[in-house]
């Protein structure tokens, strides 16, 4: 039986990992927080990788904190950049595959056609900038590293739109929303199971594992805007809440938002033979899980 290394296993995308994994038999999981695995600790990670070998590294553990990194550049570079680098070459060193997150941040570009993976990367955030960084580290540090860059994602878990949508949704008569930027929504449960679906062909040899290799869009199908995507929540959730669309300029936030970050994901589809869901068929899939919780 194959093992796969999940790092970060606390955040969104980690926890549903952890609900998935008994539907995934096939494979031995480990998952790691920052009590047993502080990627952020250099000898920690390479004493783990010393004691401990895999078949297979997820890594989902980063700094996410958008806003925040503008006043903090040092803790997002290290999360970033640093822990990133060094998971690659513990994957490295054990010669195995490194499957890395990334984000439609890293581009801001002024286009409206579906970006694609060999576009322009012009992040203009602190945030934006140590993921492009974090790419280039494990790409250098590990060649067999896949970077699935994903946009807008969001759970049952954790801090994220829906869940603050939900909440002032109840909360107040009326929200502003913004509705110049576009993009594409992606529920983590749905990446987590293209990831293991991914690794199940390449475990089962039904595609090379060279091919886990380079960088790859994935979100859900379908675009809108903020503003879109918050009518879509009331009106699945049951919520009597005003939707008003305003400009980004009305909401201001330290760190800059692409306009447009809508990922063209012909190539992951084309190579892995993925089946892509809507973003509203997805959102009310999730929106299902929250009522239940």
């Amino acid at each position: 039986m194959s093992s796969i290394l999940v790092t970060g296993a606390n955040g969104q995308l980690g926890r549903e990992f952890q609900v998935l994994a008994e539907r995934y038999a096939g494979f031995a999981f480990t998952f790691t927080n920052r009590q047993v695995l502080d990627v952020t600790d250099e000898p920690a990670v390479f004493q783990f990788f010393t004691h401990n070998r895999f078949d297979y590294c997820i890594n989902c553990a980063a700094y996410t904190a958008v806003d925040r990194a503008e006043s903090e550049p040092d803790a997002a570079r290290l999360g970033n950049v640093d822990a990133a680098r060094w998971l690659a070459e513990g994957c490295a060193r054990q010669g195995i595959p490194l499957i890395h997150y990334s984000s439609d941040y890293v581009y801001h570009n002024a286009q409206n056609i579906p970006l694609q993976e060999g576009d322009a990367t012009t992040p203009r955030s602190v945030y934006a900038i140590t993921k492009l960084e974090g790419e280039q580290a494990v790409r250098a540090s590990n060649p067999l590293t896949m970077i699935l860059r994903t946009s807008w994602v969001y759970s049952s878990f954790g801090h994220n739109f829906v869940k603050t949508m939900l909440r002032l949704g109840r909360e107040r008569e009326s929200l502003g929303v913004v509705f110049d930027q576009v993009g594409s929504p992606t529920y983590a449960r749905g990446l987590a199971q293209a990831t293991l679906d991914i690794l199940t062909k390449v475990d089962k040899g039904e595609v090379p594992k060279e091919l886990l290799s380079g960088i790859y869009h994935y979100s859900d199908e379908g675009v809108c805007s903020w503003y879109d995507f918050a009518l879509a929540i009331f009106e699945i959730a049951g919520i009597d809440c005003k939707v008003l669309p305003i400009e980004t300029k009305d909401y201001p936030l330290p760190a800059h938002r692409p306009p447009y970050s809508v990922l063209n994901k012909s190539k992951i589809k084309a190579v892995w033979g993925l089946e892509l869901k809507h973003w509203r068929e997805r959102l009310r899939e999730c929106l299902g899980v929250i009522a239940k919780t």
